[in-house]
């Protein structure tokens, strides 16, 4: 689950990092009170989006003076931003952070998250902050350093010294950094967070360490354990796809392709959108019903999958073990007549019940294409769109 960056600065904030002033602005009937916590000083005005590249798309704004601090935020206000993370309709802006400036003398990239190759905690560091990671990764592989240890109560002076070694701080510098990362070790390990980024961490002309920017990712898994972090959820944030499938505890996630794709188990979504691609065409969507999903549940998949105006055809793929293979075809068949069925469908069923689960198929009088394997309904799926 995604916050706010506001949200990911009050989290820290909790576990002792220091940030610049700053307010949140929900409505422009807030702007008047909100500023009257600011002096003269530079203002920065940053939308909040769940999505990279704000400054790109005109979602950051710097201000010198009160008059075009409130125009600036009323024209953010509503303001849909593109960026590269955002897809082509963008993100509106319903809320608007303001911050204090500082004067940036160097920015530095620092961030935390799970190494799933080693199944070990992960820091990265790198003197290129500000940027994109990924474009500094491509680009300058040299300046970033990871620095990999097993899960433990803190960060060892040892690895403490690997993660920052590039950055080149002096002794003050590196007290202020030892306390920064300490406390995002802590929140990274007692709220189950997947990602916690700082980018930039700043050094200011006067020599101070500051966090400019603050990302935090959680896993979702684990939220029963922190609904505190669960009341930060902005569903406005979200696609109402996703959202209507996380109410029956489906995992969906919207894609740009042609062909929907309903399957049980990760592991077999993810070779059905390979396959599906090998034969030249691409996914609309990551939907795994799960091991034990209920020929309601099964209905509701199909439902969401057909409310992407995007797909074209839909391919099925279960494997029958704890899902019965007779349960999903009622649950198929109940929901294609119920929103009667406008595009291509193709199934293949394979396991507990298939015979039996494809004997409803082929007396539901629905043209329901069947296949005998992957390879040969990833074909069909393909030539009928």
């Amino acid at each position: 689950m995604n916050i706010h960056e506001h949200q990911a600065k009050d989290l820290l904030r909790n576990f002792g990092i220091t940030f610049p002033q700053g307010e949140i602005i929900y409505n422009v009937s807030e702007i008047s009170e909100k500023i009257k916590k600011f002096g003269s000083n530079n203002i920065v005005i940053k939308a909040q989006i769940h999505a990279g590249g704000r400054g790109k798309a005109g979602g950051i704004k710097l201000v010198k003076n009160n008059n075009d601090l409130v125009e600036e935020i009323k024209k953010m206000f509503g303001k849909t931003l593109v960026t590269h993370q955002t897809g082509p309709k963008g993100k509106k802006v319903q809320r608007i952070y303001i911050e204090e400036a500082l004067e940036i003398k160097k920015e530095f990239y620092l961030a935390c998250l799970v190494d799933r190759s080693t199944s070990k905690i992960a820091f990265i560091s790198s003197t290129e902050g500000g940027m994109d990671i990924e474009t500094v990764a491509k680009k300058y592989p040299e300046k970033i350093k990871t620095t990999k240890f097993e899960m433990s109560n803190k960060v060892s002076d040892s690895d403490f010294n690997k993660i920052i070694e590039m950055f080149e701080f002096d002794k003050e510098q590196k007290n202020k950094a030892k306390k920064i990362i300490d406390s995002i070790f802590r929140l990274f390990i007692e709220k189950d967070a997947s990602l916690i980024e700082i980018n930039p961490l700043i050094v200011t002309t006067n020599k101070d360490l500051y966090c400019l920017d603050a990302k935090i990712n959680f896993d979702e898994n684990a939220l029963f354990k922190h609904p505190d972090i669960l009341n930060l959820r902005d569903i406005n944030e979200e696609d109402p796809i996703e959202i209507e499938a996380s109410k029956y505890g489906l995992s969906y996630i919207k894609l740009d392709g042609s062909i929907g794709c309903m399957v049980n188990g990760a592991g077999l979504a993810m070779a059905t959108l390979d396959i599906i691609k090998l034969y030249g065409k691409e996914p609309a969507n990551f939907l795994d019903v799960g091991g034990g999903a209920s020929k309601e549940k099964v209905a509701a998949a199909f439902k969401i999958i057909l409310s992407d105006e995007n797909v074209k055809g839909i391919l099925v793929n279960i494997f029958g073990g704890i899902l019965r293979c007779d349960e999903l075809a009622k649950g198929l068949v109940e929901a294609a007549k119920e929103i009667k069925l406008h595009v291509p469908l193709v199934v293949r069923l394979s396991g507990t019940n298939f015979e039996e689960g494809k004997k409803i198929l082929s007396e539901s009088n629905l043209k329901i294409l069947s296949a005998s394997d992957l390879d040969d309904a990833a074909q069909k799926i393909v030539k009928a769109v």
